[in-house]
């Protein structure tokens, strides 16, 4: 508060110096300083202008001091501005604008500031002027924003639904929600924001501008609206202030105002403007403009990271070359990207990764295809190891759609690549990849953005192709692989494989502390071995149980065949002859079937191993769905379509499920609404949403409508404001399972946004719904909007952690562990660890799920906690007094934090910080294992390996070293928890009289005696009695072992004390060198990228490494090159389905008593899976006991 300061100083001068007569007026005119100001507002109302002036011209230089009694004669002030005659009506309009300042009406103080001319100085330093340019701002940015938009920008297509009408007859979220369960009217949504036009309370609403609205919060002032002349000074002041930051060099703070202005123009004439201030200055060798390329990487940051509506950032990111007219901007959808294209293309070094960024972001295929034939085009091999990069990104970035469509583009061999299943993931470079980004919210844009290559064009391509040389066919044939995702996937597997570090024994200590007969337990088992071995193909610990695995019955035993999918998910070579003897087969007449809840779980698990990946899987999942008869069958089958064909948007799948979801069954319908989500993930499609809002109407199944409400939140994944009407309709609902659906709806359209208005909806249901499901739901959704804000989450639910309701609370903990996952967020973790004492036994199991999910990769360096939390966990299963839910839980979160062998991570966004997709939707699924554990199983999407692959030229991985400037033990593996042996009874020693003790010891004399009587006199020895040497033996011999083993025990425990001292291990680190050198296809976690380095020699990557793949360049080609070996790629033997339940389990037993370390885990297991259960229906029955006679007591038959 300067001006106030300064006021408050000149009033103790005043004070101290001003001793005259105070109560003549005419000195309080004349002297510099005044304590009252009824004489100087008296003049104001004199007829004379001159003492009007003179009293506007004092009150202005002292209006801090006396503004009080001066607000109250403000009417005269607004009056002389007013009065076209006053020759002083700049110099009113400025004292105005202070009184107005002074009583903190900032709108009104800003237009009289406007009025002001002038006499407004941008140059004088006070609070005055910074608030009243900051309202200036404000005002530009929402006038900018208050011309009409493009279509695109338009309320989606209404859906026909059977959602009740709102009081107001409207059904957008403009229109509030007026459900009694969750009233949230138009009068209390909160105002728009800079960046978010719904969100903020800083700016006006340009939709709020005439009459009628005057009243309403944040509306823009009818004066500013309608007077021409306030306009044209508001433009000259920010013009100036844009001059101003030009002079000054701040060229952000103008690109800023330009984004949220929507006025591109400026954006692009501060580019311009920054890069000619430059080349009168400095440029870097290669002659491009340092600053101008800073400028263009921070807007195409500001795209990405901070603009929340998604139409704004379209426009930001799709400029186009066209002249930008400030009066019309029905024409300026997708413009601000190709503002960012066409900069970074004028640039005669252009950064290509930033141009594929943007190229994903407007769905420019073409454009994508364009880049890569031009770089590989060009021949060198720098050119070709960037296109490869590029492809690299394209496929962790881009949606399935879009990839197919490049590849189309491409000029392809003869030879087409198959797609038919084979023994090795070479034969299958065709398959269509994943998408792994949320841009399908883009589709709408393909056809405006760029137009489909005509008939010409693809026969100008056809004749190229024939003359390209066999090097460029060769890196076209590459890239065509690498798009595929077979490559990616692959050395995905590859890196788990080699570096596998599961801790077998807490997987064994979790066995053996948790009752298998016990369903519950049997699955929380299953689950974790699943986690902790999520893509490393090690089933090991199935062939080494299979006693163990025989225990799981019925959806015990369909979860365990599922976790096979987990176990080997990428393995796309081998993927369907593992499954092959769980897979249903036709029946033949004589032959014992197979379990019903196997063959579900192998469908299941099919899906779970080519996620995201659309091959031949989907037709043998889709052929086995549509023959099955058994609803448990078709669940299997529909959660394993749904996660094959994720996001294909395949009407004729869709239309499978749909068949399948009008029989009206409760058990399969569940799995079929969630499948058909998955189908059309992020595609909005209004047919798919209609139909199924009206089944959730009219079904009587609880879990068909939870399906389907999940189902329509998929759909709607990404779509961000086109949800909205969606959103608003389910909230109306009133049964809750749609609310709850609403939530998934509201937290998936948003996911990653940091929408402040979807943060505030999802706090407002937290505490009005009646159901705690969905204001569980509500608190849990905070996670996904939030996860690119981690250090936010604590602070905003910590109060809802300590809810009455057990519900928040667990929703609290797992909005905690989904927003910071992997990161050990040590606020996070305060706030978990008193839940893990919760009297509520389901907050304890989300608290220590949530705590797992945190601490995933972390260890005692990293964290100091990690090793406590690990012993909590433990500690967890071992409790024979704990509830089953906690047990439960702590056994899954002992997989997750070991996820992957150690060396997978929990992460819902992609390498290069676009939105995981798959990551994204596992999660959230997962987080229905509250209503269905074997939906547990979608958590494994969200594992992403953390390792950096370098690869060369040819796409072959050499072997080599980078440095990584940290100590070992910083980023290092977790120690292994020592297995300790079971205290084995210790044997008691036989109790010994006295009088047989010196009965022993005068036998022992007599035979030490007689030995040297023999030794003096007779030479041949003679033999030693055995009784006595026994005797001796038992004697001395449990004597020698105790204090052998005190003495052992002794020193491990000095040397355990020791290693487990944490001032000397801290010392230890101390002591490490800063430093070491790393493998190539290592294990680097997210937080030691930025200290991860290539020093100079042979290989130098093509860009800074993110992680991931990471393409090489070879600075000496010619020399001999040293190569890694592949170790992940063998054969896999299906194993034969016996005939009969016995001859399983001996086969099974036989092939690993003779072949133990050889066969796969998944082949000996199925001959425990597949066995029919005794108590299913059309199972094998007992035989039939023979006939025996009962005789009464009375006919004597107990008599005998």
């Amino acid at each position: 508060m300067i001006q106030h300061q300064r006021a408050a100083k000149g009033g103790i001068f005043k004070e101290s110096s001003l001793s005259v007569n105070l109560n003549s007026a005419h000195l309080q005119i004349t002297m510099p300083g005044l304590s009252s100001a009824a004489g100087i507002v008296g003049f104001l109302s004199e007829p004379e202008p001159e003492l009007q002036v003179f009293a506007l011209q004092v009150l202005n230089e002292q209006i801090d001091s006396l503004w009080t009694e001066v607000a109250g004669s403000v009417g005269d002030i607004e009056a002389l501005y007013e009065d076209p005659s006053f020759p002083e009506r700049e110099l009113a309009a400025l004292v105005a604008a202070k009184v107005y300042y002074n009583l903190q009406e900032y709108n009104e103080s800003m237009i009289f500031a406007l009025g002001a001319g002038k006499l407004f100085d941008l140059d004088h330093e006070g609070e005055f002027e910074d608030t009243i340019i900051s309202k200036c701002v404000d005002t530009y940015i929402a006038l900018s924003g208050s011309a009409p938009t493009n279509s695109t920008n338009q309320p989606p297509p209404q859906l026909m639904t059977a959602f009740p009408s709102t009081a107001n007859g409207a059904s957008s979220i403009s229109a509030g929600l007026a459900s009694p369960t969750t009233p949230f009217s138009q009068s209390t949504l909160p105002s728009k924001s800079l960046l978010s036009r719904q969100d903020s309370s800083t700016t006006f609403d340009p939709s709020l501008q005439v009459g009628g609205t005057a009243n309403l919060p944040n509306a823009l002032p009818a004066s500013i609206a309608s007077q021409a002349s306030i306009q044209k000074q508001l433009y000259a002041i920010i013009d100036e202030i844009f001059a101003r930051c030009f002079r000054g060099g701040s060229y952000r703070q103008v690109i800023g105002i330009a984004v949220e202005a929507r006025r591109l123009d400026v954006l692009r004439r501060a580019i311009a403007r920054a890069s000619e201030d430059e080349k009168e200055k400095r440029k870097d060798e290669t002659g491009n403009l340092i600053r101008g390329q800073d400028l263009i990487e921070y807007v195409l940051e500001i795209c990405m990271d901070v603009v929340q509506e998604r139409g704004l950032r379209n426009e930001v990111l799709n400029f186009s070359q066209t002249a930008y007219d400030e009066h019309d901007q029905t024409n300026v959808v997708n413009q601000l990207l190709r503002l960012v294209l066409d900069l970074l293309n004028d640039i005669l070094s252009p950064d290509y990764f930033s141009i594929a960024k943007c190229i994903v972001y407007l769905n420019e295929h073409t454009m994508a295809s364009n880049m890569l034939v031009q770089l590989v085009g060009k021949g060198d091999p720098t050119s070709t190891v960037i296109a490869y990069q590029i492809a690299f990104d394209l496929y962790d970035n881009s949606t399935q759609e879009f990839l197919k469509k490049v590849r189309g583009e491409l000029p392809k061999a003869s030879d087409a690549i198959s797609t038919q299943p084979a023994d090795s993931t070479s034969q299958m470079q065709d398959e269509a990849p994943v998408p792994q980004e949320s841009d399908q919210l883009l589709k709408e844009l393909n056809d405006s953005a760029g137009a489909p290559a005509s008939a010409s064009d693809e026969s100008q391509e056809k004749n190229e192709e024939e003359a390209l040389s066999p090097a460029t066919q060769k890196a076209f044939d590459s890239v065509l692989e690498i798009l595929s995702g077979t490559k990616t996937i692959g050395l995905g597997l590859e890196f788990l494989f080699r570096s596998n570090r599961t801790d077998m024994a807490v997987l064994n200590k979790i066995r053996d502390s948790l009752e298998a007969r016990n369903s519950i337990f049997h699955t929380a088992v299953t689950l974790a071995t699943a986690f902790m071995h999520a893509g490393t193909t090690h089933d090991k610990f199935f062939r080494d149980n299979l006693d163990w695995l025989a225990k799981a019955v019925n959806w015990s035993k369909f979860t365990a065949t599922a976790a096979l999918g987990v176990i080997h998910r990428g393995n796309l070579g081998q993927g369907l002859k593992l499954l092959d003897p769980y897979l249903p087969k036709v029946q033949i007449a004589g032959s014992n079937p197979s379990s019903a809840y196997s063959q579900g779980g192998s469908l299941y698990a099919l899906g779970l191993i080519y996620a995201n990946h659309e091959t031949f899987a989907i037709d043998v999942i889709r052929e086995h769905f549509k023959r099955a008869t058994e609803e448990v069958v078709q669940h299997g089958g529909a959660l394993g379509l749904g996660v094959a064909g994720m996001a294909t948007g395949d009407e004729s799948i869709y239309e499978d499920l749909k068949t399948v979801l009008y029989t009206d069954s409760a058990l399969n319908g569940e799995a079929v609404g969630i499948a058909m989500g998955l189908i059309m993930l992020g595609t909005g499609n209004i047919k798919a949403l209609e139909d199924m809002i009206q089944y959730a109407h009219d079904t009587q199944h609880e879990k068909i409508v939870r399906g389907l409400a999940l189902g329509m939140a998929l759909i709607m994944y990404g779509r961000q404001e086109g949800a909205d009407e969606l959103v608003n309709g389910l909230l109306d609902d009133p049964d809750p399972i749609l609310r709850y659906g609403g939530i998934q709806t509201l937290s998936l359209a948003y996911c990653g946004t940091g929408s402040n208005k979807a943060v505030r909806k999802l706090l407002h249901v937290a505490v009005s719904d009646v159901s705690d499901d969905v204001r569980r739901i509500a608190v849990m959704s905070l996670g996904f909007i939030l996860f690119r804000k981690p250090s936010n989450v604590p602070r905003m639910v910590e109060l809802l952690s300590e809810s009455y309701n057990p519900h928040v609370r667990y929703g609290a903990a797992m909005a905690l562990g989904i927003s910071c996952a992997g990161t050990g967020l040590d606020e996070a973790i305060d706030l978990l660890e008193p839940m893990i004492k919760d009297p509520t036994d389901f907050v304890r199991q989300g608290a220590l799920i949530a705590l797992s999910m945190i601490m995933v990769q972390q260890n005692e360096a990293m964290n100091p906690k990690v090793g406590t939390i690990r012993k909590t966990l433990m500690k967890a299963i071992t409790d024979r007094h704990e509830d089953a839910m906690t047990k439960f839980g702590s056994a899954i979160s002992l997989g997750i934090i070991d996820a992957g062998g150690r060396n997978c991570t929990i992460s819902l966004q992609t390498q290069t910080g676009n939105l995981n997709m798959a990551g994204i939707v596992g999660m959230a699924v997962f987080t229905q294992y509250w209503y269905w554990f074997p939906l547990t199983h979608f958590l494994s999407l969200s594992f992403a390996p953390t390792a950096v692959v370098g690869l060369d030229q040819d796409l072959e991985i050499p072997s080599f070293k980078f440095h990584s400037a940290t100590r070992p033990s910083l980023f290092d593996y977790p120690p292994e928890q020592e297995a300790k042996q079971e205290d084995t009874p210790e044997k008691v020693k036989t109790a010994v009289l006295s009088t047989t003790a010196q009965a022993k010891r005068r036998a022992q004399k007599k035979e030490k005696q007689q030995r040297r009587e023999s030794m003096d006199i007779d030479q041949t020895p003679t033999t030693p009695k055995t009784a006595n040497l026994g005797d001796k033996m038992e004697l001395d011999e449990p004597g020698v072992k105790a204090e052998d083993g005190q003495e052992a025990e002794k020193s491990d425990g000095e040397k355990k004390e020791g290693s487990l001292s944490p001032e000397s291990a801290k010392r230890k680190m101390e002591k490490e060198k800063v430093g070491y050198q790393l493998e190539n296809m290592s294990r680097v976690l997210p937080a030691q990228r930025k200290f991860i380095s290539f020093p100079d020699g042979r290989y130098r990557p093509v860009k800074k490494p993110t992680g991931g793949v990471v393409l090489l360049t070879d600075s000496t080609p010619s020399e001999p090159k040293s190569l890694m070996e592949l170790k992940a790629k063998k054969k896999v033997k299906p194993a034969a389905t016996p005939a009969t339940v016995q001859d399983r389990v001996v086969e099974a037993l036989g092939q690993h008593l003779a072949n133990d370390g050889e066969s796969s885990g998944a082949a000996e297991a199925a001959g425990v899976l597949t066995a029919v259960d005794e108590d299913v229906e059309g199972g094998e029955e007992a035989e039939v006991p023979r006939e025996f006679d009962y005789y009464t007591d009375e006919e004597g038959g107990g008599e005998e």
